[in-house]
């Protein structure tokens, strides 16, 4: 539509006739009628198409080479650009396009051609100025050249011609990328180079399509070289959390020179390698060196700048993983199987597990593999001591449960036994754990240490939780028998209310489920004829209610609150049985002997030597002992000490009766292992009388699949061999190895 216009308007202006600059003929003419009539504008088009100037071509083309050459030497063009344009339209529109086109090209590659010296000593002093020379022949762009595909365009004629003359010259190319290198490793060393160039002189190779050839292949070469030498130096020069925040800078600078310069198919060839030489290569010896020392200094921002970059890294993450669990075993192992941290085991177990834990979630996303490893490593570390850790964590939790414990109010209480339960659920021998819990919150229930019902129910509830209704269906016993015995109590009291002869003596008595509470080694001691009768009264009361029973006395767990005075005044003290008995006797007389002490209770010695030091030797001295010393020995004498004082009207005397002994942690155990070969012996039956013949391989892996606690193949081939002998099973006559069911 635009051209149409034009050759209206040239045969619009006929009559006026003037010779232009460019060598064509234009006329013009005007229309007129009447003066105050309407006009009227009549176009016409020429009859005959107007024919070039004689030598027009040439002198037109003349004129455009001079322009061309005064551009690319730099130079004032004599003609105004607008003039130039209109010469390239007028010669297009004459069909003289092809010609043009060659002849333009030509004057390009000639040009190139003679500069190439100049490109070889000076490789960035000289650029190609395409664009000035691409606006003058932009019509000849726009027609001839978009009309034939074949042919490139103006534009791409340039580049082609730039890259087959100039930057395909190998001493050209070589100058070219040797300086581009140079400057790219003066930056890397700190120092300021002009980014600017570098950018325009990437953006011509990329340009240019030599890019990826001719520059990236040697650079990529050049920085796998400098990173490799670079991380042996530093690997041997710096620590682990220098190094790691050296490489992370070094990752940031890499990406930060793709934005600014380099092409963006750089980018994965060039990161992968700054990663595989400061990372890949090093990853086991920056682990070796520096994880323990970033998890024991608890270093939680280099740590998960650690699980940042080696997650980068191919098999990093796997790598990492390993040590982590590696070096959890190590330190937990440590915590275990150390004796001498016996006492504070489990502490120090929850605060690993508490600081491992922070590590998985703030260092290592919460990446489920890394928790996974963790609760393996647990698993692994805690069950080399056998036994140990199930006691101590049981020991842990009365501690805890025990009245005067003030360490922390109900809710962290609770935070507590969360966190305990977590370590408990990692040990394999529960039924250690269950043995030395169920002694110990016998002695709350019995002495009334318990800190809390709420709290005892609360861990009850936890353990039927992880465990099974069976695992505390006796734990559950021993409470009912506790609220049963006060239900009892108050019946008695009414019961003794109504007798003919009440006791001066209060007597309160817990009714024991002999399946439900540990069992106790029966002790016979000489009581006072007053609590005789009173256990006397008490029997017949209680069998008159529930008849078909034996009542069994225990005293090793009996207490009583003795009413006494001292120069000071009147005490009450509140003292276990066995104290109780031994401070009785000096209502008879002023001095005795351990020897006659012990005749007179019937008290085991060695029970009564730990009840005589817990009244003599401890903090409330309620007896002198002669010679003075801090253990009881044979010859001691013990008289009362008249002059005892204390801030208090009510005193405690019974805290030794709280502390276990080693006899009884023995015969815990003891009691443990002898319940395990039950336990043994009736899988062992089970499974026989099911499947009446199996060979013995197949046999202990069905006994594994059943226990719950862990157990030697040794242990196991010594209840076989019993379970042999007592004719449960026997011994295939022509396979040893094959056992068969006896009915």
């Amino acid at each position: 539509m635009a051209e149409d216009t034009r050759q209206e308007k040239r045969a619009s202006f006929s009559s006026l006739s003037e010779h232009n600059t460019n060598g064509l003929t234009r006329t013009s003419a005007v229309a007129s009628g009447k003066s105050g009539a309407s006009k009227k504008l009549v176009i016409k088009n020429f009859k005959d198409r107007p024919k070039l100037a004689e030598n027009y071509t040439e002198d037109t083309w003349l004129k455009l080479r001079d322009a061309v050459g005064a551009i690319q030497n730099s130079t004032s063009i004599k003609y105004n650009l607008e003039e130039l344009y209109q010469a390239v339209e007028n010669l297009c529109s004459y069909k003289v396009s092809p010609t043009l086109y060659k002849q333009l090209r030509q004057v390009c590659e000639d040009h190139v051609q003679a500069q190439i010296h100049q490109f070889r000593e000076y490789p960035f002093c000289q650029e190609l100025c395409k664009i000035m020379i691409r606006s003058i022949f932009l019509f000849l762009d726009r027609t001839y050249v978009l009309q034939n595909s074949l042919l490139p365009s103006i534009w791409d004629t340039g580049l082609e011609l730039f890259r087959t003359h100039i930057v395909s010259d190998s001493a050209v190319q070589k100058r070219t990328v040797d300086g581009i290198l140079e400057q790219i490793e003066l930056e890397r060393n700190g120092e300021t180079v002009d980014r600017s160039l570098l950018r325009s002189l990437l953006g011509m190779l990329s340009d240019l399509q030599v890019y990826k050839d001719s520059f990236e292949e040697r650079f990529l070469i050049e920085t796998n070289r400098l990173y490799a030498a670079e991380g042996q130096r530093l690997m041997q020069e710096r620590d682990v959390p220098e190094y790691l925040h050296h490489v992370a800078r070094r990752l940031d600078e890499e990406n930060d020179r793709i934005m600014s310069y380099l092409d963006q198919s750089t980018q994965k060839p060039l990161i992968s390698c700054v990663e595989k030489q400061l990372l890949g290569e090093h990853m086991t010896a920056v682990l070796q060196k520096g994880l323990s020392i970033l998890l024991d200094g608890n270093r939680v921002t280099e740590l998960a700048l650690l699980y940042q970059l080696f997650s980068k890294v191919k098999g990093g993450l796997p790598t990492l993983l390993q040590f982590w669990r590696d070096y959890i075993k190590s330190f937990g192992g440590e915590i275990v199987c150390t004796p001498e941290k016996d006492k504070d085991m489990v502490q120090d177990l929850l605060d690993f597990k508490d600081k491992m834990d922070n590590v998985t979630q703030s260092c290592f996303t919460r990446n489920e593999g890394f928790i996974n490893a963790m609760k393996e490593a647990f698993e692994t570390f805690i069950n080399r001591r056998p036994n140990k850790p199930a006691e101590l964590i049981a020991k842990y939790v009365d501690s805890k449960l025990r009245a005067g414990n003030k360490e922390a109010t109900e809710e962290e209480l609770e935070r507590i036994l969360d966190k305990i339960m977590i370590i408990f659920r990692f040990i394999h021998g529960k039924d250690v754990f269950e043995a030395f819990y169920k002694k110990d919150l016998a002695k709350r229930l019995l002495v009334g240490k318990s800190a809390s019902v709420d709290a005892e129910k609360s861990m009850l509830s936890k353990l039927k939780h992880e465990c099974g209704a069976a695992f505390t269906s006796k734990l559950e016993g021993m409470f009912k028998d506790m609220e049963l015995s006060k239900d009892i109590m108050i019946q008695f009291k009414q019961y003794i209310q109504n007798q003919s002869e009440p006791s001066n003596i209060e007597l309160t008595v817990n009714i024991l489920t002999m399946g439900y509470w540990p069992s106790y080694t029966p002790m016979e001691v000489h009581l006072p004829s007053e609590m005789v009768k009173l256990q006397e009264v008490f029997k017949v009361f209680y069998l008159g209610k529930h008849s078909g029973r034996k009542l069994q006395w225990q005293p090793t767990l009996g207490h009583a609150v003795l009413k006494s005075e001292f120069k000071e005044g009147k005490k009450e003290l509140q003292v276990s049985l066995f104290q109780t008995l031994v401070l009785l006797m000096f209502n008879e007389g002023e001095e005795f002997s351990m020897e006659e002490i012990r005749t007179a209770t019937g008290i085991e010695e060695g029970e009564l030597r730990r009840t005589l030091q817990s009244l003599a030797c401890g903090k409330a001295r309620v007896l002198n002992k002669n010679p003075r010393g801090k253990d009881v020995e044979d010859g001691d004498r013990f008289n009362l000490n008249n002059d005892f004082k204390h801030k208090l009207f009510r005193i405690k005397i019974n805290q030794i009766q709280m502390k276990e002994t080693v006899e009884e942690q023995v015969s815990t155990t003891e009691r443990v292992f002898q319940d395990r070969q039950y336990q043994i012996d009736a899988a062992v039956v089970r499974i026989m009388k099911m499947r009446k013949t199996l060979s013995h391989n197949l046999l202990v892996s069905e006994i594994y699949n059943q226990l719950k606690f862990p157990v030697k193949p040794g242990d196991l081939k010594k209840r076989i061999e019993s379970l042999i002998d007592r004719d449960y099973m026997e011994r295939d006559k022509e396979t040893p190895n094959q056992y068969h069911y006896v009915a």
